[in-house]
């Protein structure tokens, strides 16, 4: 019996020698997710790059859908490790490596002749989830080319589950290249966009307004459109996007969709907006507010007037920005609905400050501070008085000056203002010290001492107010 133990200790040790010596990629082989794996080669060429330069400053990505976030976890199941990528030949740009044919142990058998299977796609898209949270890990730990080649193997099996995922990816993975500034990425990821966008810009004569991507069987273009759209915004191609979201409306107006029409001018009114191209923005708004109004939609109406007084404020052209405003007026007053009113009021006045008009602008803050008065809007009340005081100081007239200032008073009083009552006080006392008369700016600087005592803010400036009028003959 003991050397029956013996041999089977010897037995033990051998295979335990054995499997140190064995190749880790061997090791890797015994996962295998799908049996019989075989290698799926891409099916699309490489196409020229865009114009647009993927480097330059943007503005944030309009975010009309919810960009996933990859998890920071690694993945609990081990994966086979990424398949080895060509290395370029010395003087060579490196390959695309979303278009490189290389065998990957996940992939199911016969996947480039075939559809994926219900059962092998439900299996397939767990593991992509990993991939792209193991990609996720290895980018927060610093290992940004590992994380990228990690990604690119993710985006190659996205493939396999058709366009509209590949494209969700592509854009997803792409914002992330663009903000690590991986330029080369976002390019590659740019080139795989192309192809899909001419891919896609023209429908399968016989299947209606659908495309048959080869194996990715027939799907409904405006999902793949849609798609495109927001991918090439997540790569900054604003230019691009915005020629997807043209094709989108042109073919939605062939076939009458009213709400596909208005989505995607309002997924334009934001793109042209964000990327401060103003003339387009208010071109797109116009329409919208036209289509509302043909539509009788008031909520529209209104969403459609406040972006429109907006975009031509953004862009400096206070006359027409006037013009919206007083729409707003006029449709607020229509939908029985004051308490807007005194804002925009005050928005009015300020664009006539600047189109040198102070007679109308004196008109509509007067009327924005009655108006909010009765309707307890004390914030804008305080507001109107106070540009209506500078604008009558401005222009030398001081009797008005000094009867919008005790009205402010009353405000700020009437809103426990303590440091508005003590700045208008302030105001007063310099309007009757600019007119030598001693005992009612002493007066107004008293009251306004008590105010900074409370406030323990600016008692000497106060005092000392006092103090020089005190040695005045």
């Amino acid at each position: 019996m003991v050397k029956c133990g013996c041999k089977l200790e010897t037995v033990a040790l051998v295979m335990l020698v054995a499997g140190c010596c064995w190749p880790r990629g061997a090791i890797a082989q015994i996962y295998q997710p799908f049996p019989n794996s075989q290698p799926f080669p891409p099916d699309s060429p490489i196409q020229p790059l865009p114009t647009e330069n993927p480097g330059q400053p943007f503005p944030p990505v309009q975010q009309n859908q919810p960009t996933p976030t990859p998890s920071p976890t690694p993945p609990s199941q081990p994966l086979p490790p990424n398949p080895p990528t060509p290395k370029p030949e010395p003087n060579e740009f490196p390959p695309n490596p979303l278009e490189l044919k290389l065998s990957d142990p996940l992939l199911p058998q016969g996947a480039d002749q075939r559809s994926l299977t219900p059962a092998e796609r439900k299996k397939l898209i767990p593991v992509l989830d990993q991939l792209n949270a193991q990609a996720a890990a290895q980018s927060k730990a610093g290992d940004r080319i590992g994380a990228y080649e990690t990604w690119n193997r993710e985006l190659r099996l996205r493939r396999l589950l058709g366009p509209a995922e590949e494209v969700k990816a592509l854009g997803r993975v792409g914002d992330i290249a663009w903000k690590d500034n991986e330029t080369p990425q976002v390019r590659w990821i740019t080139q795989r966009l192309d192809t899909l966008w001419e891919q896609a810009k023209s429908p399968t004569p016989g299947l209606g307004n659908n495309i048959n991507l080869k194996n990715a069987n027939v799907i409904d273009r405006t999902t793949l459109l849609d798609a495109l759209g927001f991918a090439y915004q997540q790569v900054r191609l604003p230019q691009t996007a915005i020629a997807v979201y043209q094709q989108i409306i042109k073919e939605a107006r062939q076939r009458k969709d009213s709400k596909k029409i208005d989505a995607t001018l309002n997924t334009l009114g934001q793109l042209h907006l964000s990327w401060f191209d103003y003339p387009n923005a208010a071109a797109t708004y116009k329409e919208l507010l036209n289509r509302a109004r043909a539509s009788r939609n008031a909520a529209n109406e209104g969403i459609y007037l406040t972006q429109l007084a907006y975009v031509y404020e953004q862009a400096k052209q206070p006359a027409e920005a006037i013009t919206y405003q007083q729409q707003l007026v006029n449709f607020y007053i229509k939908q029985k609905n004051p308490n807007p009113i005194p804002a925009l009021k005050i928005k009015i006045a300020d664009n006539y400050q600047i189109l040198s008009r102070p007679d109308l602008a004196e008109r509509n803050y007067q009327s924005a501070y009655q108006l909010a008065q009765p309707l307890l809007e004390l914030g804008y009340a305080s507001d109107a008085l106070k540009k209506l005081g500078v604008l009558y100081l401005t222009n030398q007239r001081l009797d008005a000056a000094l009867r919008v200032y005790n009205y402010l008073v009353g405000v700020e009083q009437q809103a426990y203002n303590v440091y508005g009552m003590m700045d208008a006080y302030d105001q007063i006392g310099q309007i009757y010290l600019s007119r030598k008369a001693y005992p009612q700016a002493r007066t107004a600087f008293q009251r306004g001492l008590v105010l900074a005592r409370q406030l323990k803010y600016k008692e000497d400036y106060f005092a000392t107010q006092i103090q020089q009028i005190s040695r005045q003959p």
